[in-house]
């Protein structure tokens, strides 16, 4: 629209050479022959564009109804536009093609098909029945070609599609071949689609406010502006080429050019004006035509090209061939205009001369009054030649007005022909028909088994007509389907990708944070207790830190898995310290927890959940057990829990079983209840489940461990249950089946006397362990030994209460999905692998009481549980059981040696005690007197 205030006198100014384009997309240009073939080869390899007209529904009253519009598919955006025609400059709307199907159903209206979209459906009506199907397979190609085309990098893009290229002509080719399978591929209609229909008249409504788009009128009143001046501008524009079609669109040049050089300027001969007009002005008028055909579609970059044909080349070829007469014949006029200005020149030359070379004031008098005599002369050939243009003016236009007439008579006569020759053609058949079928007998009226033939025979031939309309719909339909599935795919695989992408981001970003929080940390560690403005800066840091925002998890931007208050089993993620050294810790390790599992998201959990879904019924295999060590998806571990817990107490299981011991507590309370009370309120006070009042998990935890005092009246209730039946429950849920899984722990799994009063068993494996560490991490235990380091202190809890206080829930799952399949094994292998993850950090560790505090929560900074794991069961072996069993063996002798001895001692030490009497020292009075002198 910027291009209709400008001046028509610089649209046909000249331009000079070097800013004439090599190749007019729109019309012919004078070229020299190499550039012309290049110009042919760059149009034969120019792409099909998909445009024409079709029939729009929409509308609302008494307009509602078929409006004709153009419509052009844009590549870059994958969106169809459309426009009233294809001379406007702004479209009227678009259709977001990436996320539409198509859709024709056989019985509607011949040439109507849809285009649904997730907001709206665009029913549209082609000509005919093969011009719907090409467009719904152009339709169809375009889309797949968007969702397969690869996203141009910022950075060298033409070498990215270069090398991406025949790829993707390849994935084209194969689409268009499996398409081609459900329909076959429809040939292009001729003059119907493509840039050749923006040549042929806009379709006639019935009405021409019934194509006027009310709902875009601005944009149907800015489209009319532009049309109405550019045919202005075009009627302005001088030097039409004969035989040519008047332009498209009449939008100008917009590059402003120099104005004609004014003949009467200073310092100018007065014949350089003429000397470039002719040439300069048919150039201009070229690059004129060209450009208002380029902008005749506004998402088109190349205009109206297209692939021509051998004879529309040679036509261009011949149109070349006249504009070079044409020129030739210009620039022959142009030099018999510069050998008459040379003639004038001359004699201009030769006056001056004479008048220099007079000699007396007389003679150059006559000269000057010769001259006048001349330009007097000069003036009234101008008036008589000017007399002369204006009645060839108006001859010219009396000549127009008989030729228009003329040719109004033309076309009056041929279409008398043309209806003189179909009633010929008509007269033709009937003549051939009965000399064909002569008639034997003058037609009677038909019977009615005749007009019962006819009828049947026309449903029949209706019935073929619809089922090959059906049959049509279904392939299509089919490939559709098909298409569209493929998208879906594809675009899963795009979304999993970014997924992946943003995982990654996010843990690197969790990375980042906590690295600021160590600086943190040791910067505090650095300052001491210095009441500086620092340290109050570096304090005010880290309680910003540590304050929990609950909206932080709702961001404006996409967040993948968001670091929550509490994990997926109620686990509070950074615990509440009193200490703000672990607070700061505990927030360190929550990131480092969260980063870690950001990044194994992908490339270790989504194969692993994928193995897990196809396992289908479990059976004990080595799959099953290598399976179990990489831990099981939370969506499966109820299931895989229950089924490891029925593998191991399926002899002790009855039904009702459970039922009865509750039943048998109601009746008399068991000794250990009080105990189970006090340790309900102590059981995992950081998980929201067993603090929060309204929980029912207190409850259940309750009930589940009165049963197991009943079931095992040697045990009854020992410190440490309630923490592996709270675990069970978090886990299965149901009260019975987590009471089984205490039950397969306690009888099954770990030895006996392991949670007796003696602990004996317990007391066995921590010198197991302590065996183990020596021969496993030497450096370590000789480090530990140097500074007097006991770890019976630290890792006794861990095998009673088998990591349930130490590891964080996401790691601590994993060790009991192993543990509840291979056994205490497991348990040993985690504390060993455990010290080989710290063992680093230990050794640089040079006082005994420092290594105790780290000790006491080291566990908790484990954030990479595949490391561990790979630790547990690869850097720890061999590990054979034989020899677990052999370590248990010895000691559990040692250990009984020792309590005999003990007892022993305990018995000699009663026995003297007893035979000594109660003895009373000299001046103190025994109990019994007390009493008496009372």
């Amino acid at each position: 629209m910027e291009g209709a205030h400008e001046n028509p006198a610089e649209s046909s100014s000249s331009v000079p050479r070097s800013e004439e384009p090599a190749c007019s997309a729109g019309g012919p240009e004078v070229l020299p022959a190499e550039e012309s073939e290049g110009c042919a080869r760059s149009l034969e390899a120019a792409p099909k564009k998909l445009c024409g007209y079709l029939s729009k529904f929409g509308g609302k009253g008494p307009i509602r109804g078929w409006k004709s519009r153009w419509f052009f598919y844009d590549e870059k955006k994958c969106h169809l536009y459309y426009s009233r025609t294809a001379q406007d400059a702004s479209p009227l709307d678009s259709i977001d093609l990436s996320s539409a199907v198509f859709d024709c159903k056989a019985d509607a209206e011949e040439g109507t098909f849809e285009i649904k979209t997730p907001s709206r459906i665009i029913t549209l009506k082609a000509a005919t029945k093969q011009v719907m199907l090409y467009w719904l397979q152009q339709l169809q190609m375009k889309r797949w070609e968007f969702h397969s085309s690869p996203p141009a990098p910022p950075a060298a893009p033409d070498a990215a599609l270069a090398a991406n290229g025949p790829a993707l002509r390849l994935e084209l080719e194969q689409e268009e071949a499996e398409l081609e399978d459900f329909l076959c591929p429809v040939r292009t209609p001729p003059g119907l689609v493509g840039v050749a229909a923006a040549l042929q008249p806009v379709p006639a409504m019935p009405l021409a406010l019934q194509n006027i788009s009310l709902k875009h009128l601005g944009t149907e009143i800015q489209n009319t502006m532009y049309n109405i001046r550019g045919n202005r501008q075009a009627q302005g524009t001088g030097h039409q080429l004969p035989g040519e079609d008047p332009p498209l669109s009449a939008e100008p040049w917009r590059t402003e050019q120099p104005l004609p050089s004014d003949p009467g300027a200073p310092g100018k001969d007065p014949a350089d004006s003429p000397k470039s007009t002719p040439k300069s002005s048919l150039t201009a008028n070229l690059i004129q035509k060209a450009k208002r055909q380029n902008n005749t579609f506004p998402f088109f970059a190349e205009g109206l090209t297209r692939t021509r044909t051998a004879q529309e080349k040679v036509l261009a070829l011949e149109q070349q061939v006249l504009m070079l007469a044409k020129e030739l014949k210009s620039q022959k006029e142009l030099v018999r205009i510069l050998h008459k200005a040379l003639e004038a020149a001359q004699q201009e030359k030769r006056a001056s001369s004479a008048y220099l070379a007079a000699a007396e004031d007389k003679d150059r008098l006559e000269l000057v009054r010769h001259k006048v005599r001349q330009i007097a002369e000069l003036g009234r050939r101008v008036e008589a030649l000017e007399q002369e243009r204006e009645s060839l003016v108006q001859t010219a236009g009396l000549q127009e007005q008989q030729v228009q007439e003329l040719r109004r008579h033309v076309q009056l006569l041929m279409d008398k022909n043309q209806a003189k020759q179909q009633v010929i053609c008509k007269l033709s058949e009937k003549v051939t028909q009965d000399f064909t079928h002569p008639p034997t007998q003058p037609p009677g009226p038909p019977g009615a088994a005749d007009r019962d033939f006819l009828s049947q025979q026309e449903k029949m031939e209706h019935l073929k007509d619809d089922m090959e309309a059906y049959r049509t719909q279904n392939r299509f339909l089919n490939s559709e389907i098909h298409q569209v599935t493929k998208i879906w795919r594809r675009v899963a695989e795009k979304e999993r990708a970014l997924l992946m992408k943003c995982a990654y981001l996010q843990a690197k970003n969790c990375q980042v944070e906590s690295k600021y929080l160590a600086g943190l940390r040791r910067l505090q560690e650095a300052s001491g207790g210095e009441a500086t403005e620092c340290s109050e800066l570096l304090r005010q840091l880290i309680q910003e830190a540590l304050q929990w925002e609950a909206g932080e998890a709702s961001a404006d931007g996409v967040e993948l898995s968001p670091i929550s208050e509490y994990d997926e089993y109620g686990f509070l993620t950074v615990p509440n310290f009193e200490m703000e050294d672990l607070k700061l810790l505990a927030k360190i390790q929550a990131l480092e927890v969260h980063s870690h599992h950001l990044l194994a998201h992908e490339a270790v959990e989504r194969p692993l959940r994928e193995r897990w879904a196809a396992l289908g019924d479990l059976a004990p295999s080595v799959e099953l057990k290598q399976l179990l060590r990489a831990g099981v998806p939370r969506e499966h571990r109820p299931r895989v829990w229950r089924w490891l817990t029925h593998l191991r107490v399926r002899h002790l299981q009855s039904p009702g079983h459970y039922q009865e011991l509750l039943n048998r507590g109601q009746v008399r309370e068991h000794p250990a209840a009080r105990q189970i009370e006090l340790d309900l309120n102590r059981t995992f006070p950081n998980n929201k489940h067993f603090t929060c009042p309204t929980s029912s998990f207190p409850d259940k935890l309750r009930r589940v461990l009165l049963a197991f005092s009943w079931q095992n009246p040697t045990i009854g209730y020992c410190q440490g249950l309630n923490r592996l039946a709270a675990i069970a429950l978090l886990v299965l849920e149901e009260e019975e089946s987590a009471f089984w899984c205490l039950v397969a722990i306690v009888e099954t799994i770990m030895p006996a006397d392991y949670y007796s009063k003696t602990l004996t068993s317990s007391q066995v494996d921590q010198r197991v362990l302590q065996d183990l560490l020596l021969e496993k991490l030497p450096r370590l235990m000789a480090h530990l030994g140097h500074h007097r380091v006991d770890l019976s202190f630290i890792t006794f809890n861990w095998f009673l209460v088998v990591f349930a206080d130490s590891l964080i829930s996401n790691i601590l799952l994993r060790v009991w999905d192993a543990f509840l399949y291979e056994g205490t094994k497991v348990v040993f292998r985690y504390a060993l692998a455990i010290f080989k993850y710290n063992e680093e950090a230990i050794l640089r560790l040079q006082d005994g009481l420092e290594i105790y505090q780290y000790l006491r929560f080291f566990t908790k900074t484990i954030c990479n549980s595949q490391k561990l794991m790979n630790i547990a069961f690869n850097d720890m072996n061999p590990f054979p059981m034989k020899q677990l069993r052999q370590l248990r063996t010895a000691h559990r002798e040692r250990l009984q040696a020792e309590l005999h001895e003990l007892e022993q001692l305990k018995a000699e030490y009663l026995e003297t005690r007893n035979s000594q009497g109660p003895a009373v020292p000299e001046g103190c009075t025994s109990e019994d007197e007390g009493e008496g002198d009372a």
